[in-house]
């Protein structure tokens, strides 16, 4: 095995060819797919008369277009486009011996949630889907890509992607992180930092003692937004954090292969004198609770600050600032605590898993949604549905007038009946900001923690989840 980061060895052993271009011809030993980057692939496959060579490196699931009111999920759906989406993936699936995680089989969820928590996401892999935030998965110390429908039809026929390799960028954040303080803290803060398009042309390490501290959730947090810092993909290296978060799940090694696996898992990790083509150094007291106030996921500042104005901006930053105040209806100078909120959503790949329901449980416990606000909650997977609701948790939201929903990708892009109307402004525990993401051409999305959600769910504004604990 070549010596150096993850990143490399994991490129290294998955490497097929040099293609002519230059770009590594690279194998995919995971490969998910749901319903709407799919069906086009499928199509050019039968176009061509091929096959799907190595079927059960496959794995397919529904979550954009499913509804997530129980009442709403009645086949056909009401909407005839997602009900077509959904009969092309069940029809492709049967016919290419594709596993299938269909709503009702109690393990239908969001892809970037129900692969990790199957055991299907190991450490040491390379995985590729159609969505962008595919970098969820590098949590476990694998290296995963988001990918374009061409290229889900590229693996779907030959279990390769061309690719060209990126940099590597050490992401190192150190010191214990202040109470209500989260990992979805870290990575906003990160990406404020670095920018947008800080990580273009590089693969993000994650290092650190705060990072060695999380749990695999809140790792698989920080990795879900790299995309939205331009990263191609970010990872943590696999720990006994990862191993015993792997151990006993449904798709991981048992008996003497469990054993052989650690010891690999182990061997990939990054050698300490490995070599980076950069390293950025953050502390963990300098992050605070952050709440997004503009247009892009770097656009993000403590609940404490104000939202900056112009000239405390980088020139190269000043055009789409002036852009964010316009379509978000906020100042410069403007205080962002107190922000008015219309909807909360807590949910989606980035905040839907059960930790995440357990710190907004927390918020929301003994409390009452705020009149005129529209509070939902949106478990990752039927999995975390039913574990929530051994714990009690939906009992805390419902009590606190919070809708208790049914899994699915909800109002993170809006691609089902769950959007925002007009102007509404929402605070969103999703990862993305853009203008008309949650729906309505001109709604607005505040990012932040799950915990600051139900914070914002029951005052009727952005705060300070501190206040709250």
């Amino acid at each position: 095995m070549s010596q150096g980061t993850l990143f490399d060895k994991v490129w290294d052993l998955h490497t097929v060819a040099t293609l002519p271009s230059g770009q590594t011809q690279l194998f995919v030993g995971l490969h998910l797919i749901h319903e709407v980057t799919s069906p086009q692939a499928f199509a050019m496959l039968r176009e061509r008369g091929l096959k799907v060579p190595f079927p059960h490196r496959t794995v397919a699931t529904v979550d954009h277009i499913v509804p997530t009111q129980l009442q709403q999920r009645q086949r056909p759906f009401v909407d005839s486009l997602a009900e077509d989406m959904i009969v092309a993936l069940e029809q492709s699936c049967q016919e290419f011996g594709i596993r299938f995680y269909n709503i009702g089989s109690g393990k239908q969820g969001i892809v970037h949630v129900i692969a990790p928590e199957q055991g299907l996401t190991q450490p040491g892999m390379t995985i590729a889907c159609g969505d962008s935030h595919t970098s969820t998965h590098g949590a476990f110390g694998a290296i995963s890509f988001g990918i374009g429908t061409s290229q889900v039809r590229d693996v779907l026929a030959s279990q390769t992607l061309a690719m060209t390799k990126p940099k590597v960028r050490r992401v190192e954040v150190n010191g214990n992180l202040r109470p209500g303080v989260y990992a979805k803290d870290v990575v906003l803060h990160i990406i404020r930092k670095l920018g947008v398009k800080g990580g273009v042309g590089y693969a993000y390490e994650y290092a650190g003692t705060t990072f060695e501290a999380m749990s695999m959730e809140e790792r698989m947090t920080v990795c879900n937004m790299s995309i939205e810092g331009g990263a191609r993909c970010g990872y943590v290296n696999p720990d006994p954090i990862t191993f015993d978060y792997l151990q006993g799940r449904e798709f991981a090694p048992k008996g003497a292969d469990w054993d052989a696996a650690v010891a690999w898992w182990t061997s990939v990790r990054s050698d300490a004198d490995a070599e980076y083509d950069d390293v950025v150094v953050f502390d963990a007291a300098d992050i605070e609770p952050t709440v997004t106030w503009g247009i892009t996921p770097g656009q993000g500042i403590g609940v404490t600050e104000t939202i900056p104005t112009v000239d405390e901006l980088d020139e190269g930053d000043r055009s789409i600032a002036k852009e964010a105040y316009d379509y978000m209806q906020l100042a410069p100078g403007q205080a962002i605590a107190g922000t008015k909120v219309d909807v909360c959503f807590i949910g989606s790949c980035t905040n839907g898993r059960i930790s995440d329901l357990r710190e907004a449980a927390k918020v929301a416990q003994g409390r009452q949604v705020a009149e005129g606000i529209t509070a939902f909650v949106v478990p990752g997977s039927e999995s975390v549905k039913q574990a929530a609701e051994a714990e009690g948790l939906h009992e805390i939201f419902k009590a606190a007038g919070f809708e208790w929903r049914e899994a699915g990708c909800s109002m993170c892009l809006a691609m089902n009946p769950d959007k925002l109307q007009g102007s509404q402004i929402s605070a969103s525990s999703s990862n993305r900001n853009f203008k008309g993401r949650q729906g309505s051409a001109s709604g607005r999305t505040l990012l932040m923690s799950p915990a600051m959600v139900a914070a914002a769910a029951v005052t009727g504004s952005v705060t300070d989840v501190r206040e709250l604990l």
